[in-house]
Formats: structure tokens, C-alpha cells, sequence
């Protein structure tokens, strides 16, 4: 069975997307918090790098991502940590650098093991009902998949 992303709408602001990984919880948290493992798979949709991952894992701490895809387009966004327990979990806000929704969001990433497998709940609580839902009909939950899938071959590898 190859588990896939399963996105909700609970509430108001709120979007949660859940996935499980066939790997045990220590190295899911590395792997999404180490650019070196993050520059493999955070890509979204084909065609996209990121050419710059910055990341300071603390309360406080800031991170920096910035893609660029085949046509030399550029995104950017970042935000600071606001919660960090490793490797159960992280709580940051987000910002794109040309934001396409008001506002930012709070992201809260929690990360369960049992049996071996992992699984991740990311929590994203948006300004407003409508940041929410344009959200929602943007092609995030195509994009997050795409790159959860490459999260998945890392994982492979690093559990070889």
C-alpha cells in the first residue's frame, strides 16, 4: 500500500495535510530539516530546484527557501521558528517573498512513530477564511504531493 497525502479543511482557517513514511521518526525529522536532505525533495512540481536553504532549527531560528524552475522563474518565502521539540515537533510562521494570499501562516509539523513508520501532521492556520480557501484551490495540494513522494525516495535511501 503506498500512502498518500490526505489534505482536510477542518474549521475556518485551518489546513491539514497528513502522509506516512515507511521510516522511523528520527530520520523523517532529519529529512525535513537538514538542507541537504530538504534541496533533494521540497521541489514541488517537476522542473523546480532550490538553489538556497537556509535553516536554523531553534526557537527564534529563521529559515530561507528559494526555488527557481526551468524558465528561470523564482519563489521565495520564510519565516522564523516559533516551537521546536525534535523529532516530535516544529511550529513556524510562513511568508512568501511575493505573497499570493494576505497575511502568513503558522505552520505546526508533529510526527508520530508506530511500527516503524512515520507519520507527519502539518497544521497550516491561515488569516482568514478566504486565504484559506483560495489555498485550497491553488495547486499546493498537487505540488505537496509531488514533493512528498520525493521525501519518500530519500527516505528509502537513507533506510537502505
Amino acid at each position: 500500500m503506498r500512502p498518500g497525502l490526505t489534505v482536510t479543511a477542518p474549521g475556518d482557517l485551518d489546513i491539514v495535510m497528513t502522509r506516512s513514511f515507511d521510516a522511523p521518526r528520527h530520520l523523517v525529522f532529519a529529512a525535513m530539516t537538514k538542507p541537504e536532505f530538504l534541496q533533494r525533495w521540497l521541489l514541488g512540481p517537476d522542473g523546480w530546484t532550490m538553489p538556497v536553504c537556509e535553516f536554523d532549527l531553534r526557537v527564534g531560528g529563521r529559515y530561507r527557501y528559494e526555488w527557481r524552475n526551468v524558465d528561470g522563474a523564482t519563489m521565495g518565502m520564510g519565516g522564523t521558528f516559533l516551537e521546536v521539540v525534535p523529532p516530535e515537533k516544529m511550529v513556524q510562521n510562513e511568508k512568501f517573498d511575493e505573497a499570493w494570499y494576505p497575511g502568513e501562516a503558522i505552520v505546526t509539523t508533529t510526527f508520530e512513530e508506530s511500527n516503524g513508520r512515520t507519520t507527519i501532521v502539518i497544521t497550516i492556520r491561515y488569516d482568514t477564511r478566504e486565504t484559506r480557501d483560495a489555498v485550497l484551490k491553488s495547486p499546493m495540494e498537487s505540488g505537496v504531493s509531488a514533493s512528498y513522494d520525493r521525501l519518500a525516495q530519500v527516505l528509502s535511501e537513507l533506510t537502505a
